[in-house]
């Protein structure tokens, strides 16, 4: 039996005395540090911008010469940090999300950490053209999207790292984070409801594969600290896949609209079109480009079964009670009257 099978109730977790976290004040770190917290773990990390109070360093994780020492003998390192969106340029989208992997290694492998666990994504598996249910065998699929092709890229480098022999690395891919504080699942959809410019393809028929936050963070938790994950690839999701129709409806209710809006996917890529073109006339940006439409016609799933087997990954919010904790979390926050 090799270790990928080695069944959790066998091979318990242990304990983390010491971890360091990059990307420490962004939406999964930020969280994932109070959650090991909890569990008496001993969390510093590098972010753009320092949180003295958290043990948080500034710095850039394509230059590790400023932070790395922060970084304890004998620490799991959980890499965050990454450029998360469709905007950014190959090359942009590489030098953080590919070169800033490598430089995590590096500084992990210098600083003496004994693990590095890498947060990839479910878009490794590319946006479409994936079977449902696909597990962690499935070939990873670059289809030109620079966040894609990047992320893939990053997994490569750090799995060659634990081949070598430099050092333990545990890839993890996210599905859809939605809950308190996500940006691209829970805050920007809820503002472009508001603003009456979130649109749908395909009648909102795609599939949309949500974990909350907290579930994605023990989840992480586990890959950090159970023996049989080092080498490993995890998906960690909810386990289930619902309609976008589905999903993004409770944002509709929380804010008394009747949408979400679904449309054709020509209309809706039409749309996405005119928006991107005028962001750039103006010198701007916006994420409701064609790519961002493309990601809502997947029609597949990921399986969570490896988790499952292996760290003993058993998510516990489903959506109901995920979608009645983020509105709590909206309405404190004054994102919703």
């Amino acid at each position: 039996m090799s270790a990928a099978d080695t069944p959790s109730a066998q091979l318990a977790p242990a304990h983390i005395d010491d971890v360091f976290i990059t990307g420490a004040r962004g939406f999964i770190g930020r969280t994932l540090a109070q959650h090991l917290g909890s569990h008496g773990t001993t969390v510093a990390g590098v972010d753009i911008a320092p949180d003295p109070s958290s043990r948080v360093v500034a710095g850039d994780i394509t230059e590790p010469e400023g932070w790395r020492s922060s970084i304890a003998p004998g620490a799991v390192v959980v890499h965050t940090a990454a450029l998360v969106s469709n905007v950014p340029t190959l090359a942009e989208a590489w030098r953080v999300n590919t070169l800033g992997t490598r430089r995590v290694l590096d500084a992990a492998i210098a600083a003496g950490a004994r693990r590095v666990v890498y947060v990839s994504s479910v878009r490794a598996f590319s946006d479409l053209g994936f079977p449902d249910g696909v597990t962690e065998d499935h070939p990873l699929r670059p289809d030109g999207n620079p966040y894609v092709d990047t992320r893939i890229a990053a997994e490569q480098a750090a799995l060659q790292a634990h081949a070598a022999g430099e050092i333990e690395v545990v890839v993890v891919r996210p599905g859809d984070v939605y809950g308190p504080g996500s940006r691209p699942w829970t805050v920007l959809p809820v503002q472009m409801m508001k603003a009456r410019q979130f649109v749908l393809p395909a009648g909102g028929r795609g599939i949309f594969s949500p974990v909350f936050v907290d579930d994605l963070v023990e989840g992480l938790r586990l890959a950090a600290a159970h023996p049989a994950a080092a080498g490993q690839v995890f998906t960690l999701s909810g386990g289930v896949g619902v309609t976008n129709r589905e999903f993004f409806g409770h944002y509709s209710r929380m804010l008394g609209q009747r949408g979400p809006l679904c449309v054709p996917t020509p209309v809706a890529l039409a749309l996405a079109t005119a928006a991107d073109r005028a962001a750039r006339v103006v010198g701007g940006e916006t994420e409701a480009n064609p790519t961002a439409v493309r990601y809502f016609l997947r029609t597949g799933t990921y399986s969570i079964d490896k988790a499952r087997r292996v760290l003993g990954y058993d998510p516990q919010v489903d959506l109901a009670e995920g979608m009645a904790r983020t509105d709590r979390w909206l309405r404190a926050e004054g994102l919703i009257d």
